[in-house]
């Protein structure tokens, strides 16, 4: 599979094939009207362009279809429906190429498709389209055909197509050789008209998603409807007469938005509303039983209408959740990003102590044994020859007391430690050879060893070094320390694999930790960590230097460069990786050494461009883990959660991890309120109102779900016909409670929009969590919005803005001001408060309301906004108290700040920065999912950062940069814009310039972060040539767009 970028959104895809050629074309159509046609190269297997063309028009009016152009399936004519009445048609010229476009006028009202015939002597397209006609709409289909040598059309030769349809035809389809008819799929029949004569066949009154051909032989096509059923319609036939239609439903898949057949009985169902599928239609012989098999899934978070960022644990490492999907593919998706854990095999265990992998002779590449540590003993799992993990005995170690330590040993033995003993077993024969015996006044407390040494801490003070032979545990040193030990590390990390020179030691007593030579135990550094307790130290190696990591019980990290000759440590640095003690390991990823500390917030650790970089790890909390590379699981890890033991392979990057909780609906909002962990989400049917006989059927319901399980635990039902328009969690004022505060509309028929604002809390019934009414006020209108402001509530309506004032004593909201504004949409911020409205003559105002007064009104229009930003259906957030960015219909962003030169008549705002980006976005949000942390930059400030989702699935930050950074980033786009080719020939700066029906403005004052990115991509050669032209070495340069996402 390749990934083929396109500059612009795709709005048609058709194959066809010109006369003398082997291989299928591809016409590719955007919504600003570019196309071009692609070509498959087998040598270099790459897609090549052959046409690329502009059917834009300046005057043209606006059709509003999702289909702008077609090509003929002979490759002689490219039609584009350019405005309501014109066709722009592109003729090929006999070598392939495009010749001059013409335009052509048709008299049809309302185009809803445009598609060319099969079979036809001359290019023909038909048109399906309706016209008024005594206040309904009539469908008509007509053909026209068109001479692309004399530039002349006609609607002759297709009566068959000339006659009304009264049904409401919402998709049509052409049909091939023999047929060479249409197909036309309406609310309640399909209809197939042809030149041999036409069929008509009932079906169930739903709405046709999307339809394929998916047999190249039979007449056979596979269509899906809005409720995710999927079914096939057989076209009987003897040659061009149809005899009749067939349909036969398969299955349920999920709701498809374009199906497309691959071979060997192999669709791909496409979904706008949820995960696309890759599916095979297996049809028995007899034709009874059809089954549909799901082969594979594609995720799709698409359509996001709303979503939240949850940082339950408030360790800067976010969540979001979102309302995706449509129809029954509605869900909420869970999103997380770092470094994922690829589970292979789990079970259930807790309270585990400690974990190590072991394996059956030295030179095994592979681990055998995985030994888990409880409090009560020791249990030991052998991976088999059949690669199963099961249960067995080792009969050498000590199973009824915990361990404290294991490791590999030298001619092939296993040390187990105890708090009692230390035990030398074979690893062939599992039979004890040899141990060590702790003196009967005190116990071992903290152990650590490699292949050939043991180092031990007791009770006493004592540090014990102990060498290990062939079946003997030699005691080598054993010295009296002034405070007792917390921890010890003796990894080697020189040149000899099976020695180390070294001891790391951390100990209590507000020392720290210090570096021994070994075996004299000299003292070498010392460094007292703050007056910390270090609870992990760690000696490693990564990317070939020398590190001491030192994790305390708090939470953080304190990271060394460590001089293996001398034992100095320099370059101190510290980060946060959680609240709890930190335990660290090392493992192997593809080669390389990386470091796992295992906490609330597990991190892995690795060297990248001469800086260490601290990957979040995709699970809530690890108590321990270790490295478990086995033949059938190789380069994994095994893990110690407080459920479970897991193992499984980890990523060596971070990325995006999501999960489903199916709802079967769509979802339309979402709030999370932090100090009750919950999770509240709106519009979702009630399952007692909408059982089968109830009176109140259509009722919808708000629920209440845990922030960490996410498990329902109550719902809140709203009046029939009444639904939420907005929800936020808030406190009021003389109020220490958090409240759910909800507006919204109520219409039924023609009567006049009512609504509601509605206060909810979380209370406890009988343990469990529950939503309750505290109080509600009816509005004169739907409410749109509502915010918290200095312990009032604000609500807008569709033509007024309300301030509610909470009496706590009697629990009621009472109205205390209005303003009269057509609201789009009102920021909180600080002392004051602004709304966005449309006036009487549509500009766009700010007013502004504080503590001490009531609301001020002071209308100034947008200077330059106004020229250059369409203000319909716009929706804004705040990036800090000055800083604003807003959205529209085109799918455009735009930044603008207060004017600090409104005094003297310049506007109340100034426009910024604009941008097309090409996703309609439904919800913005401040925050980010979290971050790496580069070498000890997460206490750093933070940029400030709004999210936001789209329609199609898109979840994307705007982050704000400081100018020399802007500049520096900005340097590297222009050069990169030149290096990186896309398929259609639309220019990167063509495709990202402010677009609307009016007018189109070059982006300035933003940069496109998914270009950057692509540095990392390019070869060499192209990297070095932009490395010349900015001026940074190219090592450096990579460094820095690695580094990006830390800006953030």
């Amino acid at each position: 599979m390749i990934d083929v970028p396109i500059h612009g959104r795709i709005l048609t895809l058709e194959l066809f094939r010109r006369h003398g050629e082997a291989r299928d074309l591809l016409f590719v159509a955007t919504e600003r009207y570019t196309f071009c046609v692609l070509q498959w190269d087998a040598e270099t297997s790459d897609v090549i362009t052959r046409v690329t063309g502009d059917a834009w028009h300046p005057e043209r009016s606006p059709t509003h279809n999702i289909k702008v152009g077609t090509v003929d399936p002979d490759g002689r004519l490219i039609v584009f429906h350019i405005s309501n009445g014109t066709l722009k048609v592109f003729p090929f010229t006999n070598a392939g190429q495009l010749g001059e476009p013409f335009n052509i006028r048709v008299i049809q009202g309302h185009i809803l498709d445009i598609k060319f015939l099969h079979g036809c002597g001359k290019p023909t397209v038909v048109m399906l389209y309706k016209t008024m006609f005594i206040k309904n709409w009539r469908f008509e289909v007509h053909a026209i055909t068109v001479d692309s040598v004399t530039k002349i059309f006609c609607v002759a030769g297709r009566g068959w197509l000339t006659q009304d349809l009264h049904v409401g035809p919402h998709l049509m389809i052409t049909v091939p050789e023999p047929l060479c008819g249409v197909l036309l799929f309406c609310k309640k029949v399909i209809c197939y008209r042809g030149p041999g004569g036409q069929q008509t066949i009932t079906k169930e009154p739903t709405t046709i998603s999307a339809c394929g051909r998916v047999d190249l032989i039979r007449a056979r096509y596979v269509y899906g409807d809005h409720n995710g059923n999927l079914l096939t319609l057989d076209i009987a036939h003897e040659g061009k007469k149809p005899t009749g239609l067939k349909i036969v439903r398969l299955d349920k898949t999920s709701v498809a938005s374009s199906i497309s057949y691959i071979g060997a009985s192999v669709v791909f169902v496409g979904s706008s509303y949820g995960d696309s599928q890759l599916v095979k239609i297996n049809i028995p012989a007899d034709e009874i039983v059809p089954r549909v098999e799901v082969l594979k899934i594609f995720e799709n978070l698409g359509p996001i209408a709303d979503f939240c960022v949850v940082d339950s644990e408030r360790q800067g490492q976010c969540q979001l959740v979102t309302c995706s999907g449509a129809y029954k593919d509605g869900s909420l998706r869970i999103l997380s990003y770092g470094i994922g854990i690829n589970e292979q095999a789990s079970r259930v265990l807790q309270v585990v102590t400690g974990m190590w992998s072991l394996r059956s002779s030295t030179d095994d590449p592979y681990s055998t044994f995985l030994v888990v540590s409880f409090i009560s003993g020791t249990r030991i799992w052998e991976m088999n020859l059949e690669n199963d993990l099961k249960e067995c005995q080792i009969q050498g170690f000590s199973s009824d007391v915990e361990t404290l330590f294991c490791h590999d040993a030298i001619h092939d033995q296993l040390v187990q430690v105890t708090s009692n003993a230390v035990r030398l077993v074979s690893s062939t024969t599992r039979e004890l050879c040899g141990s060590w015996v702790v003196p009967a006044d005190c116990s071992i407390i903290v152990a650590t060893a490699n292949v050939s040494q043991v180092l031990l801490a007791t009770r006493g003070l004592s540090l014990i070094y102990l060498k290990i032979g062939d079946g003997v545990l030699t005691e080598v040193v054993n010295i009296q320390l002034e405070c007792d030990i917390s921890c010890l590390d003796i990894n080697p990390i020189g040149n000899n694999s099976h020695y180390s020179d070294l001891a790391a030691v951390g100990m209590w007593g507000g020392i720290g930790v210090r570096i021994y030579s070994l075996p004299d135990f000299i003292v070498l550094t010392t460094d007292d960590l703050g007056q910390a307790i270090p609870r992990s130290v760690l000696m490693c190696s990564l990317d070939g230097v020398s590190y001491l990591l030192c994790a305390l019980g708090d939470g953080h990290l304190f990271n060394f460069v460590l001089n293996t000759v001398n034992g100095d440590l320099a370059d101190k640095k510290q980060v946060s990786l959680g609240t709890r003690p930190i335990t660290l390991r090392t493992f192997s990823s593809k080669g390389a050494i990386r470091v796992f500390a295992a906490s609330t917030r597990s991190t892995v650790i690795c060297r990248r461009y001469r800086k260490l970089c601290y990957s979040n790890v995709n699970l809530k909390e690890v108590i321990h883990m270790c490295p478990f590379s086995s033949a059938a699981f190789p380069e994994s890890v095994a893990i110690a959660t407080r459920e479970k033991l897991i193992i499984g392979g980890i990523d060596d990057i971070q990325k995006l991890h999501s999960s489903i909780l199916p709802l079967g609906e769509s979802a339309d909002f979402i709030c999370h309120q932090e100090r009750t962990k919950t999770i509240a989400v709106c519009n979702l049917k009630d399952k007692q109102s909408n059982a089968e006989g109830s009176e109140d059927s259509g009722r919808l319901s708000i629920s209440l779900l845990d922030d960490q399980t996410f498990k329902e635990l109550s719902t809140f039902c709203l009046r029939q016909f009444e639904r939420c328009c907005c929800i936020i969690s808030c406190s009021l004022s003389d109020d220490k409670k958090e409240y759910y505060c909800i507006g919204t509309a109520y219409k039924r028929d023609k009567e006049e929009a009512t609504g509601r604002v509605l206060l909810l809390s979380v209370g406890v019934e009988d343990k469990d969590r529950i939503l309750v009414l505290i109080a509600s006020a009816e509005t004169c209108g739907d409410v749109r919005e509502v915010e918290a402001f200095n312990g009032k509530l604000l609500a807008s309506l569709f033509h007024e803005t309300v301030c509610y004032e909470w009496l706590s004593e009697s629990r009621m909201l009472c109205p205390s001001s209005y303003s009269d504004d057509r609201v789009i949409n009102i920021y909180v911020g600080g002392s004051i408060f602004e709304i966005f409205s449309k006036g009487e003559e549509d500009p766009i105002e700010r007013e502004e309301g504080s503590v001490e007064s009531e609301v001020e009104v002071v209308p100034e229009q947008w200077e330059k906004c106004s020229h250059e930003i369409e203000r319909v259906k716009c929706y804004f957030t705040s990036v800090d108290n000055d800083n604003y960015m807003g959205c529209d219909d085109s799918f455009n962003i735009f930044t603008f700040r207060v004017n600090e030169n409104m005094d003297a008549g310049g506007g109340t705002f100034k426009l910024v920065g604009v941008y097309h980006l090409g996703e309609r976005i439904n919800r913005f949000r401040k925050g980010t999912m979290g971050f790496p942390v580069i070498d000890g930059v997460d206490d750093v400030e933070r940029i400030p950062a709004v999210m936001f989702g789209t329609s199609n699935g898109v979840i994307g930050l705007v982050a704000s940069l400081p100018e020399d950074e802007y500049l520096f980033w900005e340097m590297l786009q222009t050069n990169m814009r030149k290096m990186i080719k896309v398929a259609g020939g639309v220019s990167h700066v063509q495709w990202r310039s402010f677009y609307n029906e009016k007018r189109t403005v070059a982006a300035r004052n933003f940069l496109d972060g998914d270009l950057i990115k692509l540095f990392l991509n390019l070869s060499l050669d192209q990297k070095e040539k932009i490395s010349k032209a900015v001026g940074v070495a190219v090592e450096a340069l990579m460094e820095r767009v690695e580094e990006l996402p830390s800006l953030h």
